[in-house]
C-alpha cells in the first residue's frame, strides 16, 4: 500500500508542535483567567455587582489563584506568535496548503483571528495601554477588548476542533505519521 501521508520538513513539523503546545497552555490558562471572572461587560469598565454585558454558568474562584494562569497565558502568548509567525512564513513560502477552502480558512485564521485574539490581549495590559491608548480605545474600552478576545478564542477553539475532524476524516494515522516522522 503507497503512503499518502503529506510530507513536512522539520521546520514546519517542530514549529507546528510548539503550537499545539503553546494554545494547549493558552487553553488552560484562559480557563483558570476566565474562572476567576466569568462575567463580560462592554465599554471600559465592570465588576461585581455592576450590570453586565452577559454571565457565563460558571462558578467564581476568586481565591487569588490566576497568578499562575496569567503568567502562563502571557508566556504562551508570546511563544505562541513568535513561533506562529515563522510557522505562517514557512506557509507562504512553501504553499503545503492543499485545497481552496484549507488556504482561505488558514488565511483567515492566520491573517485576521490570530492578530484580533493577539491585539485584544495586548489591550487588556494596563502597562501597554497607558503607554499606546489607542490600542484599547479602538475597541471601546478593557472590557470589550477582554469581551472580544474572548469571542476570538472560542472561535480559534472551534477552529482546533475542525482542523483535528479533518485530520482525522482525512488518514489521522498517515497525517500523523507525516507531522512526526517528516
Amino acid at each position: 500500500m503507497a503512503d499518502s501521508a503529506h510530507r513536512h520538513s522539520a521546520f514546519v513539523r517542530v514549529t507546528h508542535w510548539i503550537n499545539t503546545l503553546s494554545f494547549l497552555a493558552l487553553l488552560v490558562s484562559g480557563v483558570a483567567i476566565l474562572l476567576a471572572h466569568p462575567r463580560f461587560y462592554w465599554g471600559e469598565t465592570g465588576a461585581v455587582g455592576g450590570p453586565s454585558l452577559f454571565d457565563l454558568p460558571l462558578p467564581f474562584i476568586l481565591t487569588g489563584q490566576t497568578g499562575w494562569g496569567r503568567y502562563l497565558h502571557f508566556l504562551a502568548a508570546w511563544i505562541f506568535v513568535i513561533n506562529g509567525l515563522f510557522y505562517v512564513g514557512s506557509g507562504i513560502v512553501s504553499r503545503p496548503f492543499y485545497s481552496v477552502p484549507q488556504r482561505f480558512t488558514y488565511l483567515v485564521v492566520t491573517l485576521a483571528l490570530a492578530p484580533l485574539t493577539v491585539w485584544t490581549g495586548l489591550a487588556m495590559s494596563p502597562a501597554l495601554t497607558s503607554v499606546y491608548p489607542s490600542l484599547v480605545t479602538v475597541f471601546g474600552g478593557q472590557q470589550s477588548a477582554r469581551t472580544l478576545h474572548f469571542f476570538a478564542a472560542d472561535i480559534l477553539v472551534l477552529f482546533l476542533f475542525a482542523h483535528i475532524t479533518m485530520v482525522s476524516l482525512s488518514g489521522f494515522a498517515n497525517h500523523m505519521r507525516g507531522m512526526i516522522l517528516g
